[in-house]
Formats: structure tokens, sequence, C-alpha cells
């Protein structure tokens, strides 16, 4: 991705016959830093009638909120915790959502998917996601301003930042990012999931069963209403079963197998085949509903807590992480 040195703080100026996608991380430490550069960042943009969205995670969401005072009806505001507690479904849902409504201006959008107190799990997920935006709006005509705690998260976490993001942004202004690394950051994501000794597994597809779908449909609400997964959260993942079983069946060799066990508080739900996924943005292309046959890694992505994926010539697995008695957030 071309950076032009005559780039402003927050993106290319209107004269440069640049790449018109711009992806700065912003980082910041403490409460005044944070908003001296968001706040700008969201007047610069009504100030020259651009479209603007925050999503960020509450506590910072009504810091925004409070900040910009009478400007705050003006812009969309999205608790990210909420719509982004699967980094998987923030592009389609988030920023396509809302950049897509606004096709022929420039948009700008701050997304903070990466804040202290992520998990492990999730981390890995947050920098596939990252980097991934890249990928999503290029050529496009929009801004997406990444805010990064400096004091709250992991160094390493903000390496990662440099490796995701073309432009970085400070206190001392806006340059380049000599570590950017696109292709790099989505091969290292792309790493195997095994489940663990005790899964409880089934196979489907192919003479293992009549009725496969049904079948694995029926397993995994076994097997997750055992663990605790009840309500619409255990209607969530029979959905997900059966669209995940029916890739299967129909782009991943007529076959599959489905896993699943508990973890940390969670429902986990892998289900393998022989298929390879080629597009890197499957599943976080927004519905067309003229769109004709399966979108079930897009639901994957709206109704799991986190999703991962590794896929290759070898087959795919796609693993979905369940709340026991919380929503997804979609």
């Amino acid at each position: 991705m071309t950076i032009q040195p005559e780039a402003g703080p927050y993106g290319p100026s209107r004269s440069a016959p640049a790449e018109p996608f711009t992806h700065p991380a912003f980082f910041y430490r403490g409460a005044a830093d944070y908003l001296a550069g968001t706040t700008r960042f969201v007047r610069d943009g009504l100030a020259a009638g651009e479209p603007v969205a925050v999503a960020v995670p509450r506590g910072n969401l009504e810091l925004i909120r409070g900040e910009l005072g009478e400007d705050a009806a003006e812009v969309s505001l999205l608790d990210m915790g909420e719509a982004g507690r699967n980094p998987g479904r923030i592009i389609a849902n988030v920023l396509r959502a809302f950049a897509d409504l606004h096709p022929d201006v420039h948009v700008r959008i701050i997304g903070e998917p990466i804040w202290p107190g992520r998990s492990a799990a999730e981390y890995p997920a947050c920098l596939q996601h990252e980097a991934l935006i890249n990928a999503a709006f290029a050529g496009r005509d929009v801004t997406i301003l990444c805010p990064y705690d400096l004091d709250g998260l992991d160094p390493a976490v903000i390496k990662d930042a440099e490796r995701t993001h073309p432009v970085l942004m400070d206190g001392s202004g806006t340059r380049p990012s000599p570590g950017y690394a696109l292709e790099s950051v989505l091969r290292e994501c792309n790493v195997p999931l095994p489940a663990p000794p005790g899964a409880a597994a089934m196979s489907y597809g192919d003479g293992f069963c009549d009725d496969p779908l049904g079948r694995a449909r029926a397993f995994a609400v076994e097997h997750a209403a055992r663990i605790g997964l009840a309500g619409e959260r255990l209607e969530d993942l029979r959905l997900v079963a059966s669209e995940l079983a029916a890739n299967s069946l129909d782009h991943g060799g007529g076959s599959g197998s489905l896993r699943i066990w508990s973890e940390d508080g969670q429902v986990v739900m892998s289900v393998s085949d022989a298929g390879h996924i080629t597009d890197r943005l499957a599943g976080r292309h927004p519905a067309d509903p003229r769109q004709l046959g399966s979108r079930g890694l897009l639901v994957t992505h709206l109704l799991g807590d986190l999703v991962r994926v590794h896929t290759g010539p070898q087959g795919t697995t796609i693993r979905v992480h369940f709340d026991v008695g919380g929503p997804a957030g979609a």
C-alpha cells in the first residue's frame, strides 16, 4: 500500500494522487492524550462534511461522547465491546456497515478492536482483523483510525500494530510504518487449531450417516447443553453447526468432522473438512440479499463470540466459541 509523503495527520491530502484508503495506528497515553487525538479526528471530519463513526469500548466511548458534547449527535457511536466482541464480525458488521452507507464521500471511522482486557485467545483474531482491514478497504475513500493504549497494552501488541498499520500516529506527528507487513501477519495468523484430547467428536457425510445435517445439529446441541449452553445461545450454536456442516457437504469434499468441548467458561465447537478457503475475506463480506448460495461463515462470525479459522490445501478447520450464559452481542 503506497504511503504518500504529503499525507496529513489523519489521511492523504485531497490533492494527492494516492491510495485513498488510510489506516493509521494512533498511539496514546492517558485519557487526555486519547481525547485530543480522537476528538480532533472527529471534528475535522464533521467540519469537512464527512460521515464519522466511532466504535470503541464503552468506557472510551463515554469519554468521547462527553468531550464532543452537542457534536456527538452528528456521529454514529458504537460500543466495540458488544459490536466487536468477536473480531471476525467487525469488518462486515461495523466498518463496512457504516462505510457502505456513504459510497460517494470520504468516510472517517475510529475503530478500537484491541484494548486491555482482551484475552489471549481473542488476540490472534484481533491481530488478523487489523491486518485484513487493509485488504477489505483498499481503494476505498475511507480513513480508519485505530487507537492503541501504550500504558495498558503489552509492548508486543504495539509492535504488532506497526505491522498491521501502514501509518503510525502519536503526539509527535504522523509517519509511515517501517514495520508494515500485511502478508507476514496473515500467514502467522493462519495456524493449526487442534481440538483437545477429551473433545466429543463425530463425523458426517459420505456414508457416515443418513441425514448428516440433522445428526450434526443434534450432536452439537446435545453436548453443548450438557456443558451448560441454553436458550437463544443454544439455538445460535444449532444454526452455526448446521451452516458449517452444510459448507462441508457442499464445498469441503462431501464430509466433515465436528468436535465440541468446554474451555474457560465457553462451549467450543470445531468443524473440519477437506475444503480450502481461498478468499481471505470469506465471512467478512456484508450479506447481499441477491447472493445465491451459503453464507455460513458470515452467520458463524455474527453469532459466535470468537471465531478462528485455519485453512490450506489439506483442509480447513473453523473453531467457534460461545459464552455460557452470555449473549453474542451481534
